[in-house]
């Protein structure tokens, strides 16, 4: 096997994209999975390569398991990026990140890369689950293992202790300011990263947690994000696919859909990558940004995903070519989504609903329903939540947005110990030994992710029973027939 790394691509008559010995790290990004690869080491990369400045080069930490470090750190952070779909270009050789650390094996080394003079920007993709924070509250939970362990002073393992601790070296060493910029799924994700710091120096002891607060508040900023671009798990016949066409194995190479989109909030501490010259929008709100994609492209993604897996479909794909789950999408979206969003200003929300749903449909990208549904009760609350709240503000019935929570229950009770969710064993431990609606409805919304006054409002609890019951009878005429009426 002739793996890819810079030297192997000089062989192949190939080189990097960006001069190798003039890139320095400027930027530490945590969480160095695949949306990643395919979306911030893009940008940055681009953003490179069109203004010159090679001091934006990326620290890439790995989070929870050290494969992506495996899987890079041979490569000297060479990756490739492949497109798939209408408009798809070639193989892509990133050149953009510097180094790898595997954040689980090396924590020390992290906080010593954020609190490096030369770093300026942190980003992170750590998913909804990596904040460590309680779904109802958006709080840090302080009651978490690895949260209380970097408190306690343990080389830092979650996300939020890495950046704690980073930013108060930097202190302590007098570094300089610095921008924590978060890149995942969540409204107001800056906000809620500034905060959960904030959680975190307020949870230290004495003199120690206020220094740091105040440091922070006069140092660093966390500005609102809102990126999107589908990228679905790499396969084994993926990686076969790409090293047919470049000639060289890349084990850490990424699929991605053509389509991407990335909207910054323009509020940073220090100097930054020129992102805007990689087709980045720079703005002073990102919020209608972040609630269109979220309560549009998210939801209608977890409902295609929960729906699918009732209805047996592998895929995002299949599910988008069956008229049922399209449908109950359409109407999820048009019906009660659409209505009560502030849309970004110039942006047509019905076609850009549309062409969500067209993004949906691409059958080259092969994204499982399985991996979507992954994490539902860290992704429920940004998704769903605001829309059905807004639906019972006015009066409405959330009928859709009550398909979504009762497809995802029933997911959650046919799969029992075995979903693949943080919240798992509560989960499991909540359902009863009847898994009809009746039973298992009342017990899930006890999971600490529905707030007080949905647990209460007996409108949406039996609506989500309703569909919970359809979808249980394995009816699929039945059920088809409920949506498209």
């Amino acid at each position: 096997m002739n793996r890819l790394d810079p030297a192997s691509l000089g062989r192949s008559g190939r080189s990097p994209a960006l001069d190798r010995d003039a890139l320095r790290t400027g930027v530490v990004h945590l969480g160095a999975g695949a949306f990643f690869r395919a979306h911030t080491a893009v940008y940055t990369e681009d953003a490179m390569l069109a203004t010159g400045d090679t001091s934006w080069g990326i620290g890439a930490v790995t989070g929870r398991s050290a494969r992506v470090w495996e899987q890079m750190a041979p490569q000297d952070g060479l990756f490739t990026v492949t497109e798939r779909g209408s408009g798809s270009g070639a193989v892509r050789v990133v050149s953009s990140v510097t180094g790898t650390l595997a954040g689980p094996r090396d924590p020390r080394a992290v906080v010593e890369l954020i609190g490096a003079p030369g770093t300026r920007v942190v980003t992170l993709t750590v998913t909804e689950k990596g904040y460590r924070a309680a779904p109802l509250t958006g709080r840090l939970d302080v009651r978490d293992p690895s949260v209380r362990a970097d408190l306690d002073g343990a080389p830092p393992l979650t996300s939020v202790g890495q950046i704690a601790r980073g930013l108060q070296l930097r202190m302590l060493r007098d570094a300089g300011p610095i921008t924590v910029v978060s890149c995942d799924n969540l409204s107001g994700n800056g906000d809620r990263t500034g905060a959960l710091v904030a959680d975190f120096a307020d949870a230290l002891p004495g003199a120690e947690g206020d220094r740091l607060r105040a440091w922070v508040a006069e140092s660093v900023c966390f500005p609102n994000t809102m990126v999107d671009r589908m990228v679905p798990a790499t396969t084994p016949e993926d990686l076969d696919r790409v090293e047919a066409a470049l000639g060289l194995r890349d084990e850490a190479a990424v699929i991605a859909e053509p389509f991407r989109q990335w909207v910054i909030e323009d509020r940073f501490a220090a100097a930054r990558p020129r992102w805007e010259s990689a087709g980045a929008l720079l703005t002073d709100d990102v919020l209608p940004w972040e609630e269109t994609k979220l309560r549009i492209l998210n939801a209608g993604h977890s409902l295609l995903a929960y729906l699918g897996l009732s209805l047996g479909h592998r895929t995002i794909a299949e599910c988008a070519a069956d008229t049922v789950a399209a449908t109950a999408v359409h109407r999820l979206v048009h019906e009660e989504a659409l209505p009560s969003l502030r849309l970004p200003e110039g942006l047509d929300g019905p076609a850009y609903a549309e062409s969500v749903l067209a993004r949906f449909a691409n059958p080259a990208l092969g994204h499982t329903t399985a991996k979507v549904a992954a994490d539902g009760s860290q992704k429920i609350g940004p998704r769903l939540l605001p829309t059905i709240r807004a639906v019972r503000e006015r009066g409405g019935e959330p009928r859709w947005g009550a398909l979504a929570v009762a497809a995802w229950m029933h997911h959650v009770a046919t799969a029992g110990p075995r979903v693949e969710d943080p919240l798992a064993a509560t989960l499991a431990g909540l359902l009863p030994d009847r898994r009809r609606a009746a039973d298992v409805v009342p017990r899930l919304m006890e999971a600490g992710v529905f707030p007080g006054e949905l647990v209460a409002d007996t409108v949406f609890t039996g609506l989500a029973a309703h569909w919970y019951e359809l979808i249980d009878a394995g009816d699929t005429r039945a059920l088809g027939k409920e949506i498209t009426l």
